[in-house]
């Protein structure tokens, strides 16, 4: 067995980020992956990064890195009112003020994808989908568009985040899974999650995690953050819900 842990959409939280790596470090896993969107919403920009950076973690970029990184005035997030986007453009404008040259080079320097191999099953990890870095793949998504990625999503299990919401499915003989978020659900669950695959060459089991962490202590920091707006210290509190749209970020 290869027990392979994946994890992703930090956006910032270092106290959930550092409680995640203790967690799947005392799991004994064999490998270890993240999916990107190491900051954005949260407090804690640089430090996460040097996390990240400090262990070697093989890390795809996400939206959020790409923007910060190369300096663009748009994160691709979608976002359903003028509120939800004012927000986001103040987290990324405060963000790309934070990380300095030699860290945004660093994030432009991450993989756009992860191909793994185990036991005869090919797992391919992206950030959005197999398409773009900044496509939301939800469970109740048209069932047609599903089954055009997964015609040509070239693996067996498909592995991303992004939309910060975990779900598994298989789709025309492709598995789709969401890993969640480490730093920001938005599945109304605001312990940190990560994803767990055990994988044999007759099955690939996989597991969503969830871990408490200092919730209360992250949502502090983001108020004391001049330039933050405290809507995503609620959000840390509440997973999300309700007091914000899940489909933005």
């Amino acid at each position: 067995m290869t027990r392979i842990a994946i994890f992703g959409d930090i956006h910032g939280n270092i106290q959930a980020a550092r409680t995640v790596l203790e967690d799947i470090d005392s799991a004994g896993v064999d490998r270890l992956y993240c999916l990107g969107d190491l900051i954005g919403y949260g407090a804690s920009p640089n430090e996460v990064i040097d996390l990240v950076r400090e262990r070697d973690i093989p890390t795809i970029m996400g939206n959020y890195d790409d923007g910060v990184g190369s300096g663009r005035d748009d994160c691709g997030g979608a976002y359903r009112d003028a509120g939800e986007r004012e927000r986001g453009q103040a987290s990324l404008m405060w963000t790309r003020a934070q990380v300095d040259a030699e860290r945004k080079a660093w994030l432009r320097s991450l993989l756009p994808e992860i191909r793994v191999e185990a036991h005869g099953h090919r797992i391919r990890l992206v950030h959005g989908s197999s398409r773009r870095m900044n496509e939301y793949l939800f469970e109740d998504r048209d069932e047609r568009s599903l089954e055009r990625i997964a015609a040509v999503a070239d693996c067996d299990v498909l592995v991303f985040g992004h939309t910060h919401i975990p779900w598994d499915r298989i789709i025309n003989d492709v598995r789709f899974i969401n890993a969640g978020s480490v730093g920001k659900p938005k599945d109304g669950d605001p312990r940190a999650g990560w994803l767990l695959l055990e994988v044999t060459p007759e099955s690939v089991v996989a597991t969503m995690q969830r871990v408490n962490y200092g919730i209360a202590t992250a949502a502090a920091a983001i108020r004391a953050a001049d330039g933050l707006p405290d809507h995503f210290a609620a959000d840390t509190k509440t997973g999300g819900m309700p007091t914000s749209d899940a489909r933005s970020g």
